[in-house]
């Protein structure tokens, strides 16, 4: 293997890695298709709903839920294919200012991907409340869990754009963190394992609450399967 080729196989390689069986995000829940990202050529694949698209009403209408699922999140998937592709493209040729290019474009798309599919699987027409080892970190970190859920809301309300308010378990420090993340990609942190997810891309709430973003987020917490939150915190914490 010449140094281009073991090049173009590194890139390729970082960019399906994250979306294998064996990653981080497959290893949760491996039994709701949703979670599955890629399949075995490392080609990103958009599941189905685990929901009608009417399930959440009337917190989110089925029209949001159609466009958002079936565009927002569809054309992230195509994108990442995309670029994914792109880069294979330019790294045949030796264009690496290309490769640069390409690259952080499937970060953006790719991480829409990721964290759009974490979305719909923490939604529920049945909502849950936190137990369990879940619930225990959260008020041995926060004091009790309707000060995390402020702290949650408050950050998800409060980015700075488009973006996302994530619960996430970082195995570094065998912690849970709240953190904002801009766009799909940005303010977030190395190595933390995404558990719960808001998403604030206007897409994802205007036609029903125009520009009230505060309302959407606060209704969202009616939604939230907690149980499916507690199931991504015992896979993350296998990580440590």
């Amino acid at each position: 293997m010449n140094r281009k080729e073991f090049l173009r196989n590194s890139v390729l390689l970082g960019s399906t890695l994250a979306f294998s069986e064996q990653s981080a995000f497959a290893g949760n829940l491996v039994n709701n298709p949703i979670d599955r990202l890629a399949d075995e050529q490392g080609n990103f694949v958009h599941q189905a709903l685990p929901f009608a698209e009417n399930a959440l009403e009337p917190h989110m209408d089925a029209e949001t839920v159609h466009l958002h699922y079936t565009f927002h999140h569809g054309n992230a998937v195509k994108a990442a294919n995309k670029f994914q592709g792109k880069i294979r493209e330019a790294m045949d040729k030796g264009e690496f200012e290309n490769v640069d290019f390409y690259t952080k474009k499937l970060i953006l798309q790719s991480s829409s991907h990721i964290l759009h599919s974490i979305f719909w699987t923490n939604l529920s027409i049945q909502p849950t409340q936190p137990k369990g080892e879940l619930l225990r970190r959260i008020e041995q970190q926060y004091g009790s869990y309707d000060k995390m859920q402020q702290l949650l809301a408050y950050l998800s309300k409060n980015v700075d754009g488009n973006g996302w308010g994530i619960l996430g378990y970082q195995p570094y420090f065998d912690r849970l963190t709240v953190l904002q993340c801009e766009n799909h990609e940005k303010l977030t942190q190395w190595g933390v394992v995404p558990l719960l997810v808001i998403d604030v891309w206007e897409h994802a709430y205007y036609l029903k609450w125009r520009n009230k973003r505060d309302g959407f987020v606060d209704s969202l917490f009616a939604l939230i399967n907690w149980d499916n939150v507690a199931e991504r915190l015992e896979q993350a914490v296998k990580l440590k």
